[in-house]
């Protein structure tokens, strides 16, 4: 089964889930929405902010590079299938990561 995480606020991220597909969710939810650098004892966790101020077609290009090395590294129990983006119509050019993965192992253990 394929799950879809978007991007989120702090206030959208709880740190007590207890149900394994809810923590995984919640895991890459805070992997796409962490600034890489921001986390004083994990430098590297996160989504590089080098890409801002750039065209959007070659934003778009290395964040789905970025965003699938990222999850897979720091969330291994899943697999990203597929990553899309939103406009932010708020702020134009902002653009909102929806990922789109599949929970390894999941179906065995159901």
């Amino acid at each position: 089964m394929t799950y879809q995480v978007t991007q989120g606020t702090v206030a959208d991220i709880s740190l007590l889930e207890n149900e394994t597909i809810r923590e995984i969710v919640q895991n890459v939810r805070l992997i796409i929405s962490t600034t890489r650098g921001s986390v004083p004892l994990a430098r590297d966790f996160g989504i590089s902010p080098e890409w801002t101020d750039r065209p959007t077609t070659v934003v778009k290009a290395k964040m789905i590079v970025d965003i699938r090395e990222a999850v897979e590294r720091w969330e291994p129990r899943v697999t990203v299938k597929k990553v899309t983006f939103q406009d932010d119509l708020s702020q134009p050019g902002r653009l909102i990561p929806t990922v789109h993965i599949e929970i390894r192992g999941l179906e065995a253990d159901a």
